[in-house]
């Protein structure tokens, strides 16, 4: 076993210092792209200042005989587009595929400076994140790279769920996770063709009327992904990196994706993953605080003064706890406000009112 004191020396000679703290830069949406289609690779300078994080993505969607067209496809992007304060992430093949090889090669030692995260999919336990850990530490070191490409694992799999907290805690490059709800629904036989979302079968019914009437019994249809979003929550929040949502696969309903963003944001996630255009600004309004709950939670953190004792504030009752609550609100709303200018001039119009 190696000591505790070698977790942060880095695992290859001249790799950079692993990061001790995860850097929070705002990442409200991961807005995918084909790298290899060249309709949506002319669209990446447009969308660069609109979202938070740009992802090439390499592995489902992007059929095998253009794999290597999509790698070489990023490569180009990330050379020619100046990506400003929008960080830019890849998500790999699987470490069981054929392309997994060859994607890390190509992409650490050609355009490993601008990249910042990979995304590892079907991510089973911590022995993947060292694999991939040892490997971009190599070609760091070889491609001279003065910061570590951090890594973003997907739950995608009952094994990965099952061990999610060895995979959180498996290297100080953990950036975050990502709930991938298509692959685990398969991976646990659960009886849904949907890309996450809720499903109209899965309900609770009111009682029946201790009357006798026969009166219509309300149902009540639940979340199938509460349990696998509060337990990732959790893992990331012990091992200080961060949570994210999914895909929501339904683009016509912007209804219901804005519903199921704001239960993982409530439940703790920072962010979604985006799909098309239209779910960036949905993400981009969910995953931010209502300049209302900031005003409040300021208000709290004012009236607590030290952050000891209890106070009322408009009949409610505020203590330590609840300011810690509200000092995760402001926090956060700071963060945002430091990169989005319309954000930062709703917060302070809300604080005056």
């Amino acid at each position: 076993m190696r000591s505790a004191k070698d977790f942060f020396r880095p695992l290859a000679v001249g790799a950079p210092d692993p990061v001790r703290e995860v850097p929070f830069r705002p990442s409200r949406m991961i807005h995918f792209f084909d790298p290899g289609n060249e309709k949506m690779a002319a669209k990446v300078p447009s969308l660069a200042p609109k979202a938070d994080v740009l992802l090439g993505n390499l592995e489902d969607a992007v059929q095998a005989d253009r794999k290597e067209a999509a790698r070489a496809g990023l490569v180009r992007i990330a050379k020619a587009t100046d990506f400003g304060e929008t960080q830019l992430w890849t998500r790999i093949n699987s470490l069981d595929s054929p392309w997994a090889l060859d994607d890390l090669l190509t992409l650490v030692t050609e355009i490993g400076h601008k990249l910042d995260v990979v995304m590892v999919p079907k991510v089973e336990d911590a022995a993947d994140i060292h694999y991939v850990d040892r490997l971009l530490a190599q070609l760091e070191a070889k491609a001279g790279l003065t910061r570590p490409v951090l890594v973003h694992a997907i739950l995608e799999t009952a094994t990965g769920v099952a061990n999610v907290e060895e995979i959180a805690g498996a290297s100080p490059r953990m950036q975050g996770m990502s709930l991938g709800p298509a692959d685990l629904a398969a991976s646990r036989r659960m009886k849904t063709t949907r890309v996450g979302g809720g499903h109209p079968g899965y309900l609770v019914r009111q009682d029946p009327n201790p009357e006798g009437d026969e009166l219509p019994r309300a149902t009540y249809q639940q979340d199938l992904w509460h349990y696998t979003i509060a337990r990732m929550v959790d893992a990331c929040a012990a091992y200080g990196i961060l949570p994210y949502y999914g895909p929501f696969g339904d683009i016509r309903d912007t209804t219901a994706c804005e519903d199921q963003f704001r239960n993982a944001f409530l439940l703790g996630c920072v962010g979604a993953w985006s799909l098309h255009p239209v779910q960036i600004d949905i993400a981009k309004r969910v995953f931010s605080p209502e300049p209302a709950d900031v005003a409040w939670a300021r208000k709290v953190i004012d009236a607590m003064g030290d952050g000891t004792g209890a106070v009322m504030i408009d009949g409610k009752m505020q203590d330590d706890a609840t300011v810690k609550q509200c000092h995760v609100v402001v926090e956060l709303a700071e963060a945002l406000a430091a990169r989005d200018p319309e954000l930062a001039k709703a917060y302070a119009a809300a604080e005056k009112e």
